[in-house]
């Protein structure tokens, strides 16, 4: 006789599930916490070297972190890793090719993944660069700030400009792909000397740059001792000169301080702006981590000497953080995120990326193209020209208390 089994209740969705039916992709952050000194502006986890780099203990302990951490993303690819800080060119080229070995020895990468390095324009540093290329780095980020002597003094920077100018020929040398920060607002400066120092970097023939506008951060020497800056007019009118300049030589702006020729955007950081996924090791670095049924933040300390014992310990005390997103903070993430881009992101990308379906934002959605904050485009999420101009206004409508 055949038994019938009753049939069993399928269970509805609820209404605040996570469900996503791929993964976003993942990339790979490494924090390098030393500087030869502190910048007066610069907020970042970064702490004045001692006169010898631990490197060895580092290395190790970058191993443990990233060795706890492996349960959570095994079998995921890598599309990129970025090797930040800090200065990590103050690293050797012994440390670096362990470094990216150990990448390697331990995660897939993608055979074209973009591999990052930042660096600072210091000549002894620079000599480098082309050790780090034969290890893997492939794309080189220098923080020039300025080719102005006396700018880079007022900013406390170790380089002057003729260093900068030979370290730029010599990542060129090394890799094919290098990346400029240059900084705007500067004391003293006007918009004459930000524009030549647009066309001084342009005129190396890079592909991509990043222009930062100099913002007094908390909890900076700027902040307690603030220097005289040019006001908001005069701001205006070099960010409007220096957009201008870059898109005479065929750039866009792709993100709110990005430009790039065409195809030649960071990976890296679409993957950050399209809200994909990454894993930060080192100490202070963040990861922001999908599952199919939820998304987690975590973190690590940040005091270096701290991390370095905690990680090596395998009992996850190096954590700071370690929280799950709520599901109604998702959206506000997302699009502090997405439309910090151009052009948007594409409408399905938010399902992809969130596990949410977009039914849950679409009220928010429309919200915002009624008030011509968002662009009336059905195939895309992106700011209008109002909403471009008053982001902070826009991200906020995403906020779940709205």
């Amino acid at each position: 006789m055949i038994s019938i089994q009753p049939l069993q209740r399928v269970q509805p969705r609820k209404a605040d599930e996570f469900r996503f039916s791929t993964l976003p992709p993942l990339a790979l952050y490494i924090h390098v916490p030393w500087c030869v000194r502190k910048c007066p502006y610069c907020d970042f986890n970064s702490h004045k070297a001692p006169q010898t780099l631990p490197e060895e203990q580092y290395l190790s302990a970058l191993r443990a972190d990233l060795e706890q951490s492996l349960p959570l993303i095994w079998g995921r690819q890598l599309i990129s890793v970025f090797i930040g800080g800090g200065t990590p060119s103050l690293l050797s080229e012994q440390t670096v090719d362990a470094m990216l070995s150990m990448i390697r020895a331990y995660l897939p990468l993608l055979p074209d993944a973009e591999i990052t390095l930042e660096a600072n324009p210091g000549t002894a540093e620079a000599s480098r660069f082309k050790a780090y290329a034969q290890s893997g780095v492939n794309r080189i980020s220098l923080g020039i700030q300025s080719f102005d002597d006396n700018a880079l003094k007022a900013l406390g920077r170790i380089h002057d400009g003729q260093q900068a100018r030979l370290a730029i020929e010599m990542a060129q040398q090394a890799v094919e792909r290098v990346n400029l920060d240059v900084m705007f607002a500067l004391p003293d400066q006007t918009p004459e000397l930000a524009i030549k120092d647009v066309q001084q970097a342009l005129s190396f023939g890079t592909e991509h740059l990043s222009l930062y506008h100099l913002t007094l951060e908390p909890n900076t020497v700027f902040a307690k001792y603030p220097p005289v800056l040019p006001d908001e007019d005069q701001s205006a009118v070099m960010q409007d000169a220096m957009i201008q300049t870059v898109q005479e030589h065929g750039f866009e702006q792709y993100e709110i301080s990005a430009y790039s020729k065409p195809g030649r955007r960071s990976r890296h950081n679409m993957n950050y702006w399209e809200f994909g996924d990454y894993l930060g090791i080192g100490p202070g670095a963040h990861s922001k981590l999908s599952f199919p049924d939820r998304i987690v933040r975590r973190a690590v300390l940040r005091n270096p000497q701290s991390w370095m014992e905690a990680a090596e310990k395998r009992d996850g005390s190096h954590l700071a953080e370690d929280v799950s997103v709520a599901f109604h903070d998702v959206p506000f993430e997302f699009m502090l995120n997405a439309l910090r881009l151009k052009q948007g992101v594409p409408v399905g990308l938010y399902e992809e990326h969130t596990g949410q379906p977009l039914s849950y934002v679409l009220s928010a959605l429309r919200r915002c193209r009624d008030k011509g904050l968002l662009a009336d485009d059905p195939l895309r999420i992106r700011a209008s020209e109002m909403g471009w101009r008053f982001l902070n206004d826009l991200q906020a409508e995403f906020l779940h208390d709205q």
